[in-house]
């Protein structure tokens, strides 16, 4: 009979072990109400990074430096505008007179005609005095703008990384408060369970269960509140940083097992 039982515990540990192989464990769940979600989400420069890789404004705002470059130095090649090259060419028959006066006597007059090409080039050179002198001028506000653009790129950015550093911490309180509320509710639960127990024996009036009873409402509605600032929380972070954590599904189910 002890021999039998060894046998079947070996078959069980053996089948247990084959099924573990063929069916991997999960990975552990996030529980909003036990785990930190600090631990669970990128680190905070990672967050701001991608937040400013996603971000419409700062692309705009790069886009704006190249327009400015592209301005600068069209700005700077522009005295080249002043300066040309003109060329013709022509090819056909070509016809020449001549007539002689000799002695008084006009001769008939002579046409010849042939075919030639005949080419001819010119360089030109223009000194617009307006634009020598406002040359300087042109080339330092396109600078400045191009400074400008720069500047105002990296305010986006900084604006960015400040939204983002606020967002995660509102992100880490409202856990934390969902955590407490989380407490306070089953609490009231419990509590209530009991108060209804008293009332139905009855060891407590009417008016101390209907204030009892008012109170647990409010906790209930609390913990509602807290719960969904919290998913509202951990939404915005996401549409900020342009990442999906994969983790709203179990957020929105918080309080499947209260």
């Amino acid at each position: 009979m002890t021999r039998s039982i060894a046998i079947l515990s070996l078959l069980i540990l053996f089948q247990l072990g084959f099924a573990g192989r063929l069916h991997p464990q999960q990975q552990k769940r996030f529980d909003p109400l036990k785990d930190d979600i600090g631990s669970i989400l990128p680190s905070l420069a990672s967050l701001m990074d991608s937040a400013i890789a996603n971000n419409p404004y700062i692309q705009f705002r790069d886009l704006q430096i190249i327009v400015n470059n592209c301005k600068l130095k069209s700005n700077q090649i522009e005295w080249m505008r002043n300066i040309g090259f003109s060329a013709d060419v022509r090819y056909g028959n070509f016809y020449n007179y001549s007539q002689n006066d000799v002695g008084g006597v006009q001769p008939p007059a002579v046409a010849t005609t042939r075919a030639e090409t005949k080419w001819g080039g010119a360089v030109y050179f223009k000194f617009p005095v307006y634009e020598l002198v406002n040359r300087k001028n042109q080339l330092k506000m396109a600078g400045i703008e191009v400074e400008q653009a720069q500047k105002m790129a990296e305010v986006q950015r900084d604006e960015v990384r400040q939204l983002v550093i606020r967002q995660y911490n509102e992100l880490v309180l409202k856990q934390r408060l969902l955590k407490i509320k989380s407490k306070f509710f089953e609490t009231s639960k419990i509590s209530m369970q009991l108060v209804e127990t008293e009332f139905l024996n009855g060891v407590i009036p009417l008016t101390e269960y209907t204030r009892l009873s008012e109170a647990a409402s409010r906790t209930a509605v609390d913990y509602e509140v807290s719960r969904t600032d919290f998913l509202t929380a951990y939404l915005v972070l996401e549409e900020i940083v342009g990442i999906d954590f994969q983790l709203t599904n179990q957020i929105s189910t918080t309080d499947e097992g209260n």
